[in-house]
């Protein structure tokens, strides 16, 4: 399950990204998570995924 707060997922995910997957689509993947629905969350506080950095930022 990830977290449902914005912020607290964020922290997840980067960390998830920057320990675990190589890109967004394999976390996406692996883990059964929504790649549209996760991207919206944190456009909700102005993060965006950075392909280069394998992070939102």
């Amino acid at each position: 399950m990830i977290p449902k707060d914005p912020f607290i997922l964020l922290s997840y995910v980067n960390t998830q990204l920057r320990d675990y997957y190589d890109s967004l689509e394999a976390l996406c993947t692996l883990r059964g998570i929504r790649k549209n629905d996760l991207i919206d969350k944190l456009d909700l506080i102005d993060y965006h995924y950075d392909e280069k950095l394998n992070q939102f930022v």
